[in-house]
């Protein structure tokens, strides 16, 4: 990770906001034209599915929808990082991850319909039920990696073999004691974990400045593990840093967070108004 003078790491972007390819010191995308082309039909149909689940919603289908709008290069750029023996630990959000790693979008549509009470069976894509509970799933996820690196799933040097986590949180959930409970057992213990935050400007309606006075990123430091911070609008950006962290953690050198500066287009869910 790059640092300035001041202390904070410089915002990794490998696109422009006009669409032009940015090189970065630290990080590059490796990915092939074909590849990209799958990032970009992902961004499409997962862009697709929560519009169509929205106007359910509207029409009285769902009892509840938690929109992705705007947070959907985020998603499948990390959540194309990760290997088939990662383990991703979800809000209710990551319907991109969800996708990435195989949940039928229809699992999903019954479980905000309420006749599914779990949605999808996680030991068939790696990829845990959805957590209600802010914050929670960063202990679930740190109690995994901590397994997994007791069952010899980590640092082997075998690539079908050696596992990472991933955790999945909003910059709301970085001001619950879970949250940072997990990061320092993830610290001390040194557990293959990354810790995901989509830091999307708002807490429900309570904007980042009033639950921060510096970058998200930067609270790393004080855990002892990197952080960066990159931008959550850059598909092959969130792809790069997720798979470097990611391969950090497979070889056994322990948790990072990871900081994706993004925006929510919408509402916290469609049954909050946030014009009141």
């Amino acid at each position: 990770m790059r640092v300035s003078n001041d202390g904070s790491a410089d915002l990794v972007q490998l696109l422009t906001p006009e669409g032009e390819r940015r090189k970065h010191p630290d990080y590059r995308c490796d990915l092939d034209d074909a590849a990209i082309r799958d990032l970009y039909r992902d961004l499409v149909l997962t862009r697709r599915i929560d519009t169509e689940a929205t106007a359910l919603q509207r029409q009285g289908e769902l009892g509840i929808w938690a929109s992705l709008l705007g947070q959907e290069a985020a998603q499948i750029g990390s959540g194309r990082a990760l290997r088939p023996q990662d383990h991703a630990f979800p809000t209710y959000r990551e319907h991109g991850v969800a996708w990435c790693r195989g949940v039928d979008p229809l699992r999903l549509l019954g479980l905000f319909r309420g006749v599914d009470q779990g949605g999808w069976d996680p030991r068939e894509t790696n990829f845990h039920l959805y957590t209600i509970v802010i914050g929670a799933q960063t202990l679930h996820a740190t109690g995994y990696a901590m397994g997994i690196q007791r069952d010899g799933a980590v640092g082997t040097g075998d690539a079908d073999r050696d596992a990472a986590v991933i955790a999945y949180f909003g910059d709301g959930a970085t001001s619950q004691g879970d949250v940072n409970e997990a990061f320092i057992w993830a610290s001390v213990l040194n557990a293959p974990v990354v810790f995901f935050c989509q830091n999307n400007q708002w807490a429900i309606s309570e904007p980042i400045e009033r639950q921060s006075r510096i970058p998200l990123y930067q609270r790393a430091m004080g855990f002892g593990f990197p952080g960066v911070q990159v931008d959550g609008n850059d598909v092959l950006a969130c792809h790069a840093v997720a798979t470097a962290a990611l391969q950090r953690a497979r070889e056994g050198q322990g948790p990072t967070l990871v900081e994706a500066f993004t925006y929510r287009m919408g509402a916290h869910t469609t049954s909050d108004d946030p014009t009141r």
